[in-house]
């Protein structure tokens, strides 16, 4: 590792083709830091410095203290970040001459942080931002069916935020290239406050900076002992209808659906929002078609209000015959005759 320095040289005002990312939606902060512009300028921009800094950070553990003013994370969250770089150059077969080379060591190697702080680092060393390949996902079908109107690639779902069988409230995290260009530049803003805060103590103030960004939609959550900044979707499983909690059968169905999907990342095919504003979706996890799982195993009906696709009806008849689930019972109510009643009778159904 002692040659870093001279495998990191490059022609930082050589104009190179690398394709460039520049999200609508980030804001374009200009602080002002004399002492750490000008301790910058004393190593230089790009390959060089990011190459001093690396030396810097195996010898001493310590980050540049300039790169504060361009992330949003915590100088916990920046020694991994630098642990992972400086791994990254070793493991690398050929040393990053150029700056669009180090541009990709870096968000190669940081490819799991928040697209804001990505982009902040790569600022900081006067670096180009790369355009991100597309995330590819074995979860679902590599062509996409008719009527899928965008697909979510979430964090891991909570169990307590799987409400029954057939909907729960899951997280995207704002590094998905979907999600990066359409954060409220608020929300940006709010993010950055809330460090601010913190850093100075003044954790009142934090609390109620996360108050509004939760307000506004998103969470900051720990991933990988990571502040994570997500977004948060209502999400109701398109063609299937599972037992309401307060019914039979319903404690049983929502923990069908907690073992399927409980502390796992899921991939969904997002068709359409219902008039309670929920994404109706078709949902992978792990290779599995969690509809599926649920009708086989008698853990919901058939939806054929909205639904009328065989293989669910199929589904649901050779659960029905198996006694499986809820079809264990002689006249298992349906779930949507149940809510009418209560609807009808003034009692509140959820």
């Amino acid at each position: 590792m002692g040659n870093i320095l001279k495998c990191f040289k490059g022609d930082d005002e050589k104009e190179d083709q690398y394709p460039y990312y520049r999200p609508t939606s980030r804001p374009q902060y200009q602080p002002h830091y004399p002492q750490q512009q000008q301790q910058q300028e004393a190593h230089g921009h790009g390959v060089a410095a990011l190459a001093h800094d690396l030396l810097n950070f195996e010898t001493a553990s310590t980050v540049p203290e300039g790169l504060r003013q361009h992330v949003t994370a915590s100088k916990k969250a920046q020694n991994k970040w630098y642990q992972n770089m400086l791994e990254a150059y070793k493991n690398a077969r050929t040393p990053p001459r150029t700056p669009a080379e180090a541009a990709q060591l870096i968000a190669t190697a940081l490819n799991w942080i928040q697209r804001a702080d990505l982009e902040g680092i790569l600022e900081f060393y006067n670096l180009p931002i790369p355009s991100l390949p597309a995330t590819s996902s074995s979860h679902h079908p590599s062509s996409l069916p008719e009527g899928v109107q965008f697909v979510l690639n979430t964090l891991p779902v909570n169990n307590q935020n799987i409400g029954d069988g057939d909907g729960f409230t899951a997280y995207v995290a704002t590094t998905d290239p979907r999600e990066s260009a359409i954060v409220p530049i608020e929300v940006h803003e709010m993010v950055i406050a809330r460090t601010e805060a913190r850093n100075r103590r003044d954790y009142q103030s934090a609390d109620a900076l996360q108050s509004r960004i939760i307000e506004a939609g998103y969470k900051i959550l720990i991933c990988s002992d990571e502040e994570v900044l997500a977004r948060k979707y209502r999400i109701r499983m398109r063609g299937i209808d599972a037992p309401e909690l307060k019914m039979p059968y319903g404690k049983e169905s929502r923990n069908a659906l907690v073992k399927l999907i409980g502390g796992k990342r899921t991939t969904i095919h997002v068709y359409c929002q219902d008039q309670f504003e929920r994404y109706v979706g078709d949902i992978y996890c792990n290779n599995v078609f969690i509809q599926e799982k649920m009708l086989k195993n008698g853990h919901a009906w058939h939806f054929t209000t909205y639904d009328k696709r065989p293989e669910f009806a199929k589904w649901e008849r050779e659960a029905r015959a198996a006694n499986l689930g809820l079809f264990a019972s002689l006249n298992p109510e349906k779930p949507w005759d149940w809510r009418r009643e209560r609807r009808n009778g003034g009692i509140p159904a959820y």
